[in-house]
C-alpha cells in the first residue's frame, strides 16, 4: 500500500479498504512546531492520567498522557484548526467530526518497550464505526520504530484488550472477546503495513485497526501526538470499568446509545458549504 499525499478518492478508498493510510507532508512546519511544543508542555507538566508504560529495568522510558486539550491551548488549536480533523472527516466519509481526545506517546532513546499489538476501540467508552486516529510524529521515525498496522483488521472482530505490561484483562472479562492473534510469532501471515516517517507526515487509522510498534534504538527519540476523532455513527457506550482514557461521571449526562453531543467532545469539522 503506497503512501499518499492528500485525501483524494484513492486515499479515501485505501483508508476504507485497509483501515490505515499515510499522508506525507500534511502538517507544515508551523503545525509540526505547535505539536512539538504541545508534547513538550505535557512532558513538563503531566496530567493525573500520565503513565509510565515501560518496565523499571528498561534503559529508556515510554511515557503516555491523555486528554490535555482543555489545559494546553496549543493542543486545542491542533484539534480544532490543524489539517487533522478535515482529513479524518474525509477519510471516514463523515458529515461532521467531533474531537474525542489527545494522546501523547513518547519513547526516549534506547527504550526497549514494544507497544503490544492491540485495537484502540475496546479500551474506549464508544460504539460505532466512524472512529479515526491520527499518529503525528514530531521526530523522524525509522521503519524499525514506526507504527505498524494490519491492513483490513478494522473490519473485525474485536479482540480482548489487555494491560500492556502485565497482560491483564481489566476491561472486558476473560473469554468475552476473541484473544489477540500471535502477530509477532507469525508476521508473514498478516498484511502488515508501516512507513518510515518525517515530521509533517501522519498515519490515519481506524479505531479497530490492529497496530503496535517496537522500541527505539540508539540516540533516537520518538515523540508522537495522536488525535482521536469521532464521526456520525459514534455513540456513548458506558462501561462498568475504568476506560482508557476515563471520562468519570459521563454516564450521568450521556445515556448509553446517545450521540457524543457534549462539551468534552466539540465539533471540530464539517464539510464546507458548496456555493448555491
Amino acid at each position: 500500500m503506497a503512501a499518499v499525499k492528500t485525501w483524494d478518492r484513492e486515499t479515501v478508498e485505501a483508508y476504507q479498504r485497509d483501515g490505515a493510510v499515510c499522508i506525507r507532508g500534511l502538517f507544515d512546519p508551523g503545525w509540526v512546531r505547535r505539536a512539538r511544543e504541545a508534547i513538550d508542555a505535557v512532558l513538563a507538566s503531566p496530567s493525573e492520567l500520565a503513565i509510565v508504560a515501560s518496565r523499571s529495568d528498561d534503559p529508556g522510558l515510554f511515557v503516555e498522557d491523555f486528554c490535555n486539550w482543555r489545559r494546553i491551548p496549543l493542543m486545542e488549536e491542533l484539534a480544532r484548526s490543524s489539517p487533522a480533523a478535515a482529513a479524518a472527516g474525509a477519510l471516514m466519509g463523515a458529515s461532521q467530526v467531533r474531537f474525542f481526545h489527545d494522546h501523547v506517546l513518547v519513547k526516549e532513546p534506547r527504550t526497549r518497550q514494544h507497544t503490544p499489538w492491540h485495537q484502540d476501540q475496546p479500551y474506549y467508552n464508544v460504539d460505532g464505526f466512524q472512529g479515526c486516529s491520527v499518529w503525528l510524529p514530531v521526530d523522524p521515525v525509522p521503519r524499525a520504530s514506526t507504527l505498524e498496522l494490519v491492513a483490513g483488521s478494522h473490519r473485525g472482530p474485536w479482540f480482548l484488550p489487555r494491560t500492556f505490561l502485565d497482560n491483564q484483562a481489566k476491561w472486558f472479562p476473560e473469554g468475552k472477546l476473541a484473544e489477540m492473534p500471535d502477530i509477532p510469532g507469525a508476521r508473514e501471515a498478516f498484511p502488515i503495513v508501516g512507513w518510515a516517517l518525517e515530521p509533517g507526515d501522519a498515519v490515519f487509522f481506524h479505531f479497530l485497526t490492529l497496530h503496535g510498534s517496537a522500541g527505539v534504538e540508539g540516540p533516537n527519540r520518538r515523540r508522537v501526538l495522536s488525535l482521536r476523532f469521532l464521526g456520525d455513527d459514534i455513540v456513548h457506550a458506558p462501561r462498568p470499568w475504568r476506560t482508557s482514557p476515563p471520562f468519570p461521571g459521563l454516564e450521568k449526562e450521556l445515556p448509553a446509545g446517545a450521540p457524543m453531543d457534549h462539551p468534552l467532545f466539540p465539533v471540530v469539522w464539517s464539510p464546507p458549504m458548496r456555493p448555491g
